[in-house]
């Protein structure tokens, strides 16, 4: 069974860059097939997803997120990370990564605030 595991900074500042890893066990990222999305719930909405990457590296963001995110991977350690540029207190969000295959972190709250 494939686990997932995010980790990275609870609390970023205004204007700086939120960088999260997604650590996956139980299965490799780069098996065919398999995508791997960021996704994020701020307090009191719904879901928005960011973007993906795939099995084989490419990658696809959401276009109201597009010009400040980016996502890659590390085959290597079996990760794959997000980054967030230029956040505002708007990007407080639970950020979760997921599988295409329905496989969820728990989740990790990031609160930006100076």
């Amino acid at each position: 069974q494939v686990q997932l595991q995010e980790s990275g900074p609870g609390l970023v500042k205004p204007s700086q860059t939120l960088s999260l890893t997604c650590t996956v066990s139980g299965g490799s990222i780069t098996t065919s097939y398999y995508a791997w999305n960021w996704i994020r719930q701020p307090p009191g909405k719904g879901l928005e997803w960011m973007g993906v990457i795939t099995y084989d590296g490419n990658t696809y963001y959401s276009p109201s997120l597009k010009s400040r995110t980016s996502i890659s991977r590390d085959t290597a350690k079996n990760q794959f990370s997000l980054q967030l540029s230029s956040v505002t207190p708007e990007d407080t969000a639970v950020y979760y990564c997921n599988s295409n295959f329905n496989d969820w972190g728990q989740g990790i709250q990031v609160t930006v605030s100076s």
